[in-house]
């Protein structure tokens, strides 16, 4: 399923004269108005902000797992490290140091029989999977095998299920298994299957395992020969209905070729669907003024709200949503046919496999910019420069910016008209006013708190940054669990993303974001 916005309904669209009422409301920060019809609340707008919420279409915005591929170009400190829009790696059983990534491939060091080491993404909440990874080992298993295997449907050692590819000592063969391991107790799904002979150490072979619901398949082919066309093994359990994805390596009783290394590379997720994934769904819609709302209702004002109570060009949200997760690409004849929409990346790949922060709008598009102000912006800027990536910043800055017109500057003019380019100027010195705000806390009371808010997080709590603002998102609404959710450009699910893959994107209960939440801006 693709991330989208499904639009539920819609208003008549004679009805764009209707009388409407105006309430002040002084509780709280700042000073709002709020515009009725016989309807009931038809907007609201703030004193000194641009932004103005509109009644509209009900809508639901939803967002699906990222497919990734991990090659293992990286040098972690330790482990396997992060892997690209996929979480952290997680290994269990045996020493840290038997998990390691040598010369681009992820390395498992086997070297007691009968132990079983696995290493999973941190990410539980996958149903619908399809999924594939390369693996070898680096010796010729002599006394009994050596098995191989990709996890699917992971919640621990002893649970999950696995596509078992075995390296057998009797003649080089290669066989193929399925099975389910439930509290410790291993059930076969698929029987070892006999694939091919000759197996020498490093020859890679492909595992592809794939979840649809109840039905459970796998095969397998030796590198560099096609895939088949058929399943060696096809399933039908309802055991493990979530779990992550990884790999496990064992070396069955008897072997004495160990130590050796179960070898593995290009994890590639094809697809992943989440089960309960995050879900907000409302009638809100974001639109902007030309200038900030001065606390005085005229007829233009109702002139123009009325217009936007039937208006369904895309507003903020919907801009938003242009760059998420198998969002279409749309180019701009007017820039040479570069991209302005589609799937975003966070930014390119450092060498240990995290991601720079380096990538503002016009780094997703590919272009050079001159401001307002004059302040040119070069495309390319750098080596690590890349296009088709926005960081937090310049996610926000797209959205309000690019799409919703507010001006930008970019390293001078904090004048609170422009939009600056960094997060922790743009906090304090962005456009529009302050709704809540804390200092190493988060704001006493979020009461005032409107969907299309831009809110700030001190997210690193190292100590070189602990008590700069250095992460941003625009609020988007109250999912289906009552978490107050945002979206915003992240390095662990390399976009933007509403969902809590590396922590969950919400404002209250216990997340880090919750308790790291210090400004909310309305633009």
């Amino acid at each position: 399923m693709a991330g989208f916005i499904s639009v539920q309904g819609d208003e008549a669209l004679y009805y764009s004269t209707p009388e409407l009422f105006t309430r002040r409301i002084i509780a709280g920060t700042p000073e709002r108005l709020e515009v009725s019809d016989s309807r009931g609340v038809a907007a609201t707008l703030t004193a000194g902000a641009k932004t103005v919420t509109v009644r509209g279409p009900q809508r639901r915005f939803i967002e699906s797992k990222r497919p990734f591929l991990d090659d293992f170009a990286r040098t972690p400190a330790s482990g396997w490290g992060v892997s690209p829009g996929g979480g952290s790696w997680v290994s269990a059983n045996g020493p840290e140091s038997a998990y390691s990534v040598t010369g681009g491939v992820g390395t498992i060091l086997l070297d007691t029989v009968n132990q079983s080491r696995h290493v999973t993404l941190r990410d539980n909440n996958i149903g619908d999977v399809d999924v594939i990874v390369r693996t070898t080992i680096d010796k010729a298993p002599t006394g009994a095998g050596v098995g191989c295997a990709l996890s699917f449907g992971y919640q621990g050692t002893s649970n999950s299920y696995r596509a078992r590819l075995l390296f057998s000592s009797v003649s080089g063969g290669v066989q193929l298994a399925l099975e389910k391991e439930a509290a410790g107790t291993v059930t076969v799904l698929g029987a070892a299957t006999p694939l091919g002979s000759g197996f020498l150490p490093g020859d890679w072979w492909n595992i592809r395992a794939q979840k649809s619901g109840s039905t459970l398949r796998c095969r397998a082919w030796k590198d560099g020969t096609p895939e088949p066309v058929t399943w060696t093994h096809t399933a039908t359990d309802t055991t493990f209905t979530t779990g992550r994805v990884g790999v496990r390596a064992l070396v069955n009783s008897g072997n004495t070729s160990i130590p050796l290394n179960a070898r593995f590379d290009d994890l590639r997720l094809i697809s992943g669907a989440w089960v309960n994934a995050p879900a907000v769904t409302h009638a809100t819609w974001v639109r902007v003024l030309d200038e900030p709302f001065d606390g005085t209702w005229n007829e233009a004002l109702a002139t123009q709200v009325r217009a936007w109570l039937v208006d369904r060009t895309p507003d903020a949200l919907a801009y938003a949503w242009c760059f998420i997760t198998d969002a279409p690409a749309v180019g701009d004849p007017l820039l040479e046919g570069k991209r302005i929409f589609g799937q975003s990346d966070y930014g390119p790949l450092k060498s240990d496999g995290t991601r720079y922060e380096t990538s503002d709008w016009t780094d997703y598009v590919g272009t050079s910019w001159t401001y307002p102000n004059g302040e040119a912006r070069p495309f390319p800027h750098g080596s690590i420069t890349t296009s088709g990536a926005m960081d937090c910043s310049g996610f926000v800055r797209m959205v309000y910016g690019r799409c919703m017109g507010l001006p930008m500057s970019y390293s001078r003019d904090y004048d609170g008209l422009n939009i600056p380019r960094a997060t922790r100027n743009m906090s304090p010195y962005g456009p529009g006013v302050i709704v809540a705000a804390g200092t190493d806390a988060p704001p006493a009371s979020l009461d005032s708190l409107q969907v299309g808010d831009v809110v700030f997080f001190d997210a690193d709590a190292t100590e070189e940054v602990e008590g700069q603002i250095d992460h941003c998102g625009i609020y988007v609404g109250v999912d289906s669990y009552g978490s107050a959710r945002f979206i915003s450009s992240r390095k662990t699910v390399n976009g933007p993303t509403i969902s809590d893959l590396g922590g969950p994107s919400t404002l209250n209960g216990g997340s880090n974001y919750a308790k790291r939440l210090r400004t909310v801006r309305r633009f």
